[in-house]
């Protein structure tokens, strides 16, 4: 029990340190960037017919903290993110980040873990089937299946879905809510109406993740299938599927399960091109926005950093699972 809870602990702190530097690296990018807040500001200000002087611009900076030295305005930062769960301020909008991201990051949150779901519910039980069936047509068309996830992107699937659906039904199945919902509030009738549109995005989000984790699982359990503590169990009169869910199985998923955090943090990287493809209203695509239009770094950098978390607690939870399936985990990990 001892070594369990200085596993979780060393686990903990390592996940704090990756959190600590990714925020230290999104910060620092935020300030790379040309002009700081209160100029772009200023600058948007100008353009509504403001006047304004170098003077403003300081008092601004001054007003925004952006006087303070860099050190002191990245602590400050990540303390008010992890003690007080405040992402700042919109360069643009002057408002907290937030009341900007707060339904849209759950939105995101939603399709991606949605995605990933699908993903090993889909990939685990086939490339179990497939690793089985080795030979087969069934294998043979399970193959070419998963060659075409990793061919076709997701965005030019995305198209092809939305051209078919538009042919075929005058739909182009863009959008996470119907134009009754869109605006209203939280309720179960906008949460069905959510889950009604939401199968898209999540279906195209797991493209290609289902690809590559069906290849992973099939050549894992065909190399597990070889080995001679299977033959043993098949000479003790084990066989079918009791065997394969008792042996190979439990000892190739343990990489699958280490993955989880891979895929969810590929499905986020897909997510801004499948939410522009869809016009989804969510954080992917108000990272575009913030990146690629407004410019408001700490816009994204908040965005960044929240999804990061995400990628980043995953991977600790799924540490935690693998240290209580398989002992040699915990026990390696002192080694």
């Amino acid at each position: 029990m001892a070594a369990f809870a200085r596993f979780l602990a060393l686990r903990f702190a390592a996940a704090m340190a990756t959190m600590l530097l990714v925020s230290l690296i999104v910060f620092s990018l935020m300030e790379l960037v040309p002009g700081n807040c209160a100029e772009r500001y200023i600058a948007y200000k100008a353009t509504q017919g403001f006047v304004v002087t170098d003077a403003d611009i300081r008092a601004e900076e001054v007003r925004m903290g952006l006087d303070r030295p860099y050190l002191v305005r990245w602590i400050d930062w990540i303390t008010g993110v992890f003690f007080r769960f405040e992402l700042g301020e919109s360069c643009l909008w002057r408002v907290d980040v937030g009341q900007l991201i707060g339904d849209k990051l759950l939105i995101s949150l939603a399709l991606a873990g949605g995605a990933l779901v699908l993903t090993y519910l889909v990939s685990v039980p086939v490339g179990i089937a497939s690793a089985a069936l080795r030979g087969g047509w069934l294998d043979g068309g399970l193959r070419i299946l998963s060659y075409l996830g990793l061919a076709l992107p997701n965005f030019l699937l995305a198209l092809a879905i939305m051209l078919a659906s538009t042919i075929w039904f005058g739909d182009t199945l863009t959008g996470l809510f119907s134009e009754d919902f869109r605006d209203a509030p939280w309720s179960w009738a906008r949460f069905a109406n959510f889950l009604s549109n939401a199968w898209l995005p999540i279906l195209i989000l797991g493209w290609s993740a289902m690809a590559i984790q069906i290849q992973t699982v099939r050549a894992l359990m065909s190399d597990e299938q070889g080995k001679l503590y299977v033959t043993a169990a098949r000479a003790r009169g084990l066989s079918g599927w009791r065997l394969l869910m008792r042996y190979p199985a439990r000892h190739a998923l343990g990489p699958v399960v280490n993955s989880v955090g891979f895929d969810l943090n590929r499905i986020f990287n897909d997510l801004p091109i499948v939410a522009a493809v869809l016009i989804l209203t969510e954080a992917g695509a108000l990272l575009l926005e913030a990146l690629a239009r407004s410019n408001d770094q700490q816009l994204a950098g908040a965005i960044i950093l929240s999804m990061t978390l995400a990628i980043v607690a995953l991977n600790f939870v799924t540490d935690v699972i693998l240290a209580v399936i398989d002992p040699r985990i915990r026990k390696g990990f002192f080694a």
